[in-house]
């Protein structure tokens, strides 16, 4: 199979026995809970979050989101990670547990802008790009549903 992450695509070989291969790395991913995965390479270990219908799913990684595309290259609709460069989408749904910023605050790209918590995990949301907070569009205590904006940037 065949996955896009924005403008990247990657082959990618899923075996029976949990074994996944990306490009030429390995990796051994083993299912936690309902849409949360360990991943394991050598002594690396990841959680990940996963949300969203098969052909698009939210990928939720050390507070890193993205939106992995499996349809076929011919009938792709651009997708872009955490709901744009202007803005930050909720990757499923979850509660707004804490806002870390207000607007007109300087951010700079991988900074912890908030934290959701879905399935009992914190998700940090972290900054796509460097830039200044326009907006906050939701608040502490808000179950927010996948893709509606959080905040926004200048």
């Amino acid at each position: 199979m065949e996955i896009r992450l924005e403008e990247t695509t990657t082959r990618v070989t899923i075996g029976p026995d949990g074994q996944v291969e990306i490009a030429d790395a390995a990796y051994v991913v083993t299912r936690v809970s309902s849409g949360i995965y360990r991943v394991t390479s050598g002594d690396r270990r990841w959680t990940v979050a996963v949300a969203g219908p098969a052909d698009a799913r939210w990928v939720s990684v050390n507070g890193r989101v993205a939106v992995v595309d499996t349809t076929p290259a011919t009938s792709a609709r651009r997708r872009t990670k955490s709901g744009g460069h202007d803005s930050t989408a909720a990757p499923m749904p979850a509660t707004v547990v804490k806002i870390l910023v207000e607007p007109g605050a300087t951010v700079a790209k991988g900074d912890t802008l908030l934290v959701l918590e879905a399935m009992k995990m914190e998700l940090p949301i972290r900054a796509p790009r460097d830039g200044v907070v326009k907006s906050i569009a939701c608040q502490a205590g808000q179950l927010v549903q996948p893709g509606v904006n959080l905040l926004e940037f200048e």
